[in-house]
């Protein structure tokens, strides 16, 4: 049988060649745009699968490409979610989500919005964290743009191939610091990705607006640079002038290609750069770190609204942190700076209410020498103190924060000491994922004897301590970052300020009402997710608006209102 076939032969000609072709012979890979047939169901954009009606069907050339039954979108919906919960490993959702994702987009937002308290743990953290780890061998598709140093002196080319063109929200890592995982190099991909299907589902973001990145400059983590499956480059990571020019080429890409609008959110980059690239870029570029700021902002919420559980002003309160990185120093000069704004006290005053526990022990006076820059301004006078224990005993904090990226370091200890001179010691164990909890929420209740008032970073289940039930707050950035985001985007925002971080969590803080008090709740569940997004853009927005920073011209009368109606909705669309 010969490898050709005639045209009178019956079969197909073989017009581009392709059948004859090897490895090793170039062809072209023809793409056809019409959005009608295969190609409409493979357009995960406009993909309705079942919910293509009959109409459609012979408008678009489905006929016989679809079973004949028609559903609608919330019968599909409850299909996926009776499958999704038949999975028993959260890494087997995940993968089924992201595959979703890839299929039908509409439909993967409905289900997101919709059953939020439930998936959120699956797309964010903690399971996203595992996903990084196992991405090399899950990974199926390409998401988002991979920007390694193979591609320094091309990267506004780079930014090209995005076939997007009003990109408006930027999340981008270089994968040093995922979660409380450590590098995992080029695989810290799941983060951007998570992230912004957050910005859609919870903050109303178009998803054609979000772009994931990460910037790859090698890994020193020894496990993947030795794993066949890796999928990132196989070389210590770069330091010094090569990371900065790469990181400075791909900012002033980003500004030429998208304009002085686009909001670029840093994620998981490791503290020595994470303080760099903010510092540097926030004067020139709407920049923004949800590790530094959007922790920072939540925490900051989840504090003023405890006050009316635990008394007393902001200003009252002292607080003890165990971690001094990104988070740590984040949250720290934001509490600082709201105190400053209520009482009108100078910021370098209010910073004397905080106190810091780094791995070396307290941050004393006598240590400034041999500190970290970011770590000076928490540097107080008092002798010397080596552990957390000590330190809480010394301190007689009010509220303690964790952020130190180390499990178990609450240990009963330090949870009776703070019990053991405060009525309602109020607790926040931030390191995500779960594993690396400070504490866990029965650990908290059970030594504090039912007194804390706790929060964590990861989803912990209700708690049942002597007959009553604790629900524990989740000090989740999800709660922040997109609501801030639509809020910058709406307003058509330049710069981002401290005053619009202390504008989202006042606004994120009103939201808690007294039904969520009385189950000992800091926050507001996440089922009025949307809601409160919409809330918090709309402060956000006030603010840019008030500092003059806003280009979005005239300011819309009813901010609120605008907010929700610049919401994208997953609803499927009729087709003509």
């Amino acid at each position: 049988m010969t490898s050709t076939l005639k045209e009178n032969d019956g079969g197909v000609k073989d017009l581009y060649g392709e059948d004859n072709a090897t490895e090793d012979q170039l062809i072209t890979p023809w793409h056809f745009s019409v959005a009608s047939g295969s190609t409409l169901l493979r357009d995960p954009r406009y993909n309705k699968g079942l919910a293509f009606t009959e109409i459609e069907r012979d408008a678009h050339y489905l006929r016989g490409l679809l079973p004949p039954a028609v559903y609608n979108q919330d019968l599909q919906e409850k299909r996926v979610m009776h499958n999704l919960r038949q999975y028993e490993v959260p890494l087997h959702r995940y993968t089924a989500l992201m595959d979703l994702q890839e299929r039908n987009e509409r439909l993967f937002y409905k289900l997101l919005i919709d059953n939020v308290e439930e998936l959120l743990p699956i797309v964010y953290t903690p399971t996203v964290g595992e996903a990084c780890q196992k991405y090399g061998s899950i990974y199926k598709r390409p998401q988002g743009l991979y920007i390694s140093l193979k591609e320094k002196g091309k990267i506004l080319e780079v930014l090209k191939n995005w076939p997007e063109k009003t990109v408006q929200v930027i999340v981008v890592t270089d994968g040093e610091r995922i979660l409380g995982l450590g590098d995992l190099g080029c695989q810290g991909m799941g983060i951007p990705v998570g992230k912004l299907s957050l910005y859609t589902a919870l903050g109303g973001v178009r998803p054609s607006s979000c772009l994931p990145i990460t910037i790859d400059v090698g890994t020193n983590n020894e496990k993947l640079l030795n794993d066949e499956f890796y999928i990132g480059l196989k070389q210590k990571r770069a330091t010094g002038k090569e990371y900065e020019e790469l990181l400075e080429e791909f900012m002033s890409a980003v500004k030429k290609n998208y304009g002085e609008k686009v909001l670029v959110q840093f994620e998981d980059f490791a503290n020595h750069n994470a303080f760099t690239l903010l510092e540097k870029y926030s004067s020139s570029h709407l920049v923004f770190n949800d590790d530094i700021q959007g922790t920072a902002s939540v925490v900051l919420a989840g504090v003023i609204a405890s006050l009316k559980l635990i008394g007393g002003t902001l200003a009252d309160h002292t607080f003890l942190f165990l971690g001094a990185g990104e988070a740590g120093t984040g949250i720290a000069e934001l509490i600082a700076l709201e105190i400053s704004k209520r009482t009108k006290a100078p910021v370098e005053e209010t910073r004397e209410k905080i106190w810091l526990v780094d791995s070396k022990g307290l941050i004393v006076s006598s240590r400034l020498e041999s500190l970290q820059h970011f770590k000076k301004p928490w540097a107080h006078e008092h002798e010397p103190v080596k552990t957390l224990v000590d330190a809480v005993k010394a301190i007689k904090p009010t509220v303690l924060i964790g952020t130190s990226g180390v499990g178990k370091t609450f240990t009963k200890d330090v949870v009776e000491a703070m019990a053991s001179f405060n009525e309602k010691p109020l607790i926040f164990a931030l390191s995500n994922p779960t594993s690396q909890s400070e504490c866990t929420a029965e650990e908290a209740y059970t030594w504090s004897k039912g007194r804390a008032i706790f929060a964590s970073g990861s989803p912990f289940d209700p708690v049942e301590y002597e007959g009553k039930v604790f629900v524990a707050g989740q000090g989740n950035n999800a709660y922040i970052f997109p609501g801030l985001g639509l809020g910058l985007i709406m307003s058509g925002a330049i710069r981002v300020r401290d005053e619009m971080l202390l504008a989202a969590s006042e606004a994120l803080a009103a939201q808690v009402s007294e039904e969520n008090y009385d189950k000992g709740l800091i926050y507001p569940p996440f089922t009025n997710i949307r809601k409160i997004s919409a809330n918090i853009a709309a402060n956000v927005a006030a603010k840019a608006y008030e500092l003059g920073l806003a280009s979005h011209l005239p300011r819309p009368k009813d901010l609120l209102k605008y907010a929700e109606s610049c919401m994208y909705s997953p609803g499927y669309r009729s087709y003509r």
